[in-house]
C-alpha cells in the first residue's frame, strides 16, 4: 500500500514537472486557444455532413444546394487548414512564455509560418489545402515550436552583436519589424535546407511526403489480420496523444489497407456468399473511433456522470453535441488530452479493449460482419445498427462505451483530484502575492493580468459571480466598551469556495468590484443582516448595535440609495442600531449629490461610520458636514502604539477631535491588555478585536479566525 502511494506521489510530481515544461504549456496554450476556429469548423461539418438521407437530399436540393456549399466553405476555412491555425497558436504560444519582452513576437510566427510551408510542400504544382489540413498537425508542432525557439535564439544572439537593420527616419513600428528580418531569414533558411536535405536522401519530393511514405512502408510488412489492426488503433492513438490527427495522418494506410473490406463483403452478399472481412473503414469509425480517437465518448460520459469539477463538466457540456457526431477536437485540446500523462493510459487502452471486443464478437459470429456504408458522423447505437444491418451491432457499441466508461472513471477522478491539487497551490500562490502587494493593487485590475495570477484572478472572480448569492455568510466580531459590556458587532463576509474554503475576504471585494457585481455583493449582505438581526440580538444584548461594510464607490449611487428607500419602505424595521461603514476602497466625492444621499441613508435610519480612518482614501471631508456618528481607527495605528510613538499622538489628535464633534472612536485590531490601556489613557474607550473574540458564526455558535 504503502509503495503505491508512494509511486502514485511520484507520477503526479512527474505529470506537474511535464505541465509545467515550456513545450507542454505551449502546445496546450496553442490548442486552447484554437477552441473558436475548432467550434466553428465542428457545427459547420456536422451540418454538412449530418447521416439523415432526407436531410442530405434537402442539403442538396435547396436553392441549388446553396446551404451545402456555405457549410463546405466554413469548414474548408477552418479544418480544411487547420495545421496553418495551429502554427500560428503554438509559436505565439511559445512567444508568450518567453520572459524577455525585447523579442519582437510576431517575428517568430512569421518564421514557424513560412517553415511550416516549406516542409508542407507549397512548391508542390500539386499543392493544395489537404496539405494545411489536419494531416500536416505534426509540422505545425514542429515549426511552431522549432521555428520560434531558433528564431529566439537567432534575435538575441544578433541583438547582442547589434547586427539588425535600421532604418533612419522610419517610424518605430516599421523598424522593430526590420530587427526581425536577419531572424526569420536564417530560421526559413535552416528549414528550406533541412526540407531539402530530406527530398535528396529519401528521393521524396516533402518531409510531409517522407512521413506518409514512412507510415505506408511500416504498415506494409505487417501482415493482414487483428494484429495489423491492433497495431493501426494503437499507432493513432498515440500521434493524437501527442497533438498530430492520427487519423488523417493514417489515412493513406487507411486507404490503401482497409477501405476495400466494405466493397468486397458487399460483392460476397451479391454473389449469394457470406462477407469475410471484419476490418473495415466502417469498422473501427462504428466499434472503435465512438465519439472520435480514443473511444471519447466513454470520457465524455465518464466526465458527466462522474466528474466533481465544474469546468470539466462545462467542458463536457459544451463538446456533447459533436461528440456525438464523432468531432472531438473540443475534447482533445480543451481537457486537454493531448500531452497529459494522467490521460494516456486510457487513451490508449480504451480503443485496443473496444477493437478486440469487436474483432471478437464479428470472428466468433455473435455480431454480422459490416456490408453497409455509413457516414463516420453517424452517431452510436444508429452507426452499429446501420452499418451491420443488426441490433448487436448497436448493443456491441453499448458494451464498448459501457467498457471504455469503466476504464476512464478511475483517471477521471484522479484528474479531479490533479485539477484540485493544482488549485490550490495557484491560490496559496495568489493569496501570498495578494498580500504582499495589498496596498499597491488599488489601481491594478487583477483579472487583466497577463500572467498565472491574472488566470487564477478570472477563475475566481467567476466562481464568486456564479455562486454568491448562495455561498455567502457573515461572521459577526462583537465590540466592547472599557468596562466590559457588548455595545455592537461588526458583521464581516466571508464567502466559502468550494475547494478553498474561506476566501481572505479582501480578495473577495477587489474581484467582485472588477466583475462588477459589488454592488449586487454589498445588497446581499445588508439583506443577511437584516435577517440575523432577531438572532444576533439575542447572542450579543438587545442594545447592541450591528455594524456592516459598504464601499465609498457603491454608498451614494441610486441604486444603493434607492435600494435603502425600498428597504425603508417595505416595512423593515430600521433604526439606528444598524449603522453603514464607509470603507476606505474610494473616497465619496462630498458634492450635493453625494451630501443629499448620505443624508437621505441617515433619514431612512441608518447610522453612519467611517472605516479605516486617518488612512487611505480617507478624509477630514467627511467631518464637515455632520453626516457621521463613529470614527474607526485604521487598523495599523493600534498596531503600532507599541513601536511607534506618532501612532499614539495620531490617536490621541483623532480622539479629541471627536470628543468635540461629539462622534464616538472605536479600534480594530485590539489584541493585548496593553494595547486597550494606552488607547484608554489617549481618550479611545470602544474596541474590537481578539483580545475580546474572533469574529463568530451564528450557527456553529463557536470561534473562527477572522
Amino acid at each position: 500500500m504503502d509503495n503505491a502511494r508512494e509511486n502514485t506521489k511520484g507520477f503526479m510530481a512527474f505529470t506537474r514537472r511535464m505541465e509545467q515544461s515550456i513545450i507542454v504549456r505551449s502546445i496546450r496554450n496553442g490548442l486552447v486557444s484554437m477552441i473558436p476556429v475548432l467550434i466553428i469548423g465542428a457545427f459547420a461539418l456536422i451540418l454538412k455532413t449530418f447521416p439523415v438521407e432526407g436531410y442530405q437530399t434537402f442539403m442538396e436540393t435547396f436553392l441549388n444546394g446553396f446551404l451545402l456549399k456555405l457549410f463546405d466553405i466554413v469548414n474548408s476555412a477552418t479544418f480544411g487548414v487547420l495545421s496553418v491555425y495551429m502554427t500560428y497558436a503554438i509559436s505565439r504560444a511559445f512567444m508568450n512564455l518567453q520572459e524577455d519582452t525585447n523579442i519582437v513576437q510576431s517575428g517568430a510566427i512569421f518564421a514557424a509560418l513560412i517553415s511550416f510551408f516549406i516542409l508542407a510542400g507549397v512548391y508542390l504544382e500539386d499543392f493544395s489545402t489537404d496539405n494545411m489540413g489536419p494531416k500536416s498537425m505534426f509540422l505545425a508542432i514542429i515549426t511552431g515550436l522549432g521555428a520560434s525557439a531558433l528564431y529566439v535564439f537567432f534575435f538575441r544572439l544578433f541583438s547582442k552583436r547589434k547586427r539588425v537593420l535600421f532604418s533612419m527616419g522610419a517610424d518605430r513600428e516599421f523598424n522593430r519589424m526590420l530587427a526581425t528580418l536577419p531572424s526569420i531569414v536564417v530560421v526559413s533558411g535552416i528549414f528550406a535546407l533541412f526540407n531539402l536535405l530530406v527530398m535528396t536522401i529519401s528521393g521524396e519530393d516533402s518531409f510531409r511526403s517522407l512521413l506518409a511514405a514512412a507510415f505506408n512502408a511500416f504498415f506494409s510488412i505487417i501482415p493482414n489480420g487483428f494484429f495489423k489492426g491492433l497495431i493501426f488503433v494503437f499507432m493513432s492513438s498515440v500521434l493524437w496523444f501527442f497533438g498530430i490527427h492520427g487519423s488523417d495522418t493514417l489515412e493513406t494506410v487507411m486507404q490503401s489497407t482497409f477501405v476495400d473490406g466494405l466493397a468486397a463483403n458487399q460483392a460476397a452478399v451479391a454473389a449469394g456468399a457470406e462477407p469475410t472481412v471484419i476490418l473495415t473503414k466502417q469498422f473501427f469509425d462504428c466499434f472503435v473511433l465512438m465519439g472520435g480517437c480514443g473511444s471519447t465518448i466513454c470520457l465524455l460520459i465518464a466526465i458527466l456522470l462522474f466528474s466533481k469539477n465544474r469546468a470539466r463538466r462545462g467542458l463536457g457540456f459544451t463538446a456533447t453535441f459533436p461528440m456525438i457526431f464523432n468531432i472531438n477536437e473540443l475534447m482533445v485540446f480543451g481537457l486537454p488530452i493531448v500531452f497529459n500523462p494522467i490521460m494516456l493510459i486510457p487513451f490508449l487502452t480504451v480503443p485496443l479493449v473496444c477493437y478486440s471486443v469487436a474483432y471478437a464478437a464479428m470472428s466468433m459470429g455473435i455480431v454480422p460482419l459490416i456490408t453497409n456504408g455509413i457516414e463516420w458522423t453517424t452517431p452510436i447505437i444508429l452507426g452499429g445498427f446501420k452499418a451491420t444491418g443488426s441490433i448487436a451491432g448497436a448493443l456491441l457499441q453499448v458494451v464498448n462505451v459501457i467498457l471504455g466508461v469503466l476504464i476512464y472513471l478511475p483517471f477521471v477522478k484522479m484528474l479531479d483530484k490533479h485539477s484540485d491539487d493544482s488549485l490550490k497551490r495557484d491560490y496559496e500562490s495568489f493569496v501570498e502575492f495578494f498580500k504582499a502587494n495589498e496596498s499597491n493593487l488599488g489601481s491594478v485590475k487583477l483579472t487583466t493580468l497577463s500572467n498565472a495570477y491574472g488566470d487564477f484572478a478570472k477563475s475566481l472572480c467567476a466562481d464568486i459571480k456564479h455562486d454568491y448569492k448562495y455561498k455567502i455568510v457573515l461572521a459577526y466580531q462583537p465590540q466592547y466598551n472599557y468596562e466590559g459590556r457588548c455595545i455592537g458587532v461588526e458583521a464581516l463576509l466571508r464567502y466559502k469556495h468550494h475547494l478553498h474554503g474561506i476566501i481572505y475576504p479582501p480578495i473577495v471585494i477587489k474581484l467582485a468590484e472588477e466583475g462588477e457585481f459589488l454592488p449586487m455583493l454589498e445588497e446581499g449582505v445588508m439583506e443577511r443582516v437584516l435577517e440575523d438581526r432577531e438572532k444576533v440580538k439575542a447572542r450579543f444584548g438587545e442594545d447592541v448595535r450591528i455594524s456592516f461594510n459598504v464601499t465609498g464607490t457603491t454608498i451614494t449611487t441610486p441604486r444603493f440609495l434607492q435600494f435603502c428607500k425600498n428597504l425603508h419602505e417595505s416595512g423593515k424595521v430600521i433604526d439606528s442600531s444598524m449603522c453603514i461603514e464607509v470603507t476606505e476602497q474610494a473616497a465619496i466625492s462630498f458634492d450635493e449629490s453625494s451630501i443629499a444621499g448620505l443624508k437621505s441613508l441617515r433619514e431612512f435610519g441608518f447610522s453612519l461610520a467611517i472605516d479605516d480612518f486617518s488612512m487611505g482614501q480617507t478624509s477630514i471631508n467627511y467631518l464637515k458636514n455632520d453626516l457621521f456618528n463613529e470614527l474607526k481607527l485604521d487598523g495599523s495605528l493600534v498596531k503600532g502604539l507599541a513601536t511607534h510613538e506618532n501612532c499614539r499622538e495620531i490617536i490621541s489628535s483623532i480622539t479629541h477631535l471627536a470628543g468635540s464633534l461629539n462622534l464616538t472612536v472605536l479600534a480594530e485590531y485590539v489584541e493585548t491588555e496593553e494595547q486597550r490601556e494606552e488607547l484608554h489613557e489617549i481618550g479611545c474607550d470602544c474596541y474590537q478585536g481578539y483580545l475580546y473574540s474572533p469574529a463568530l458564526f451564528l450557527e456553529e455558535e463557536k470561534k473562527d479566525q477572522q
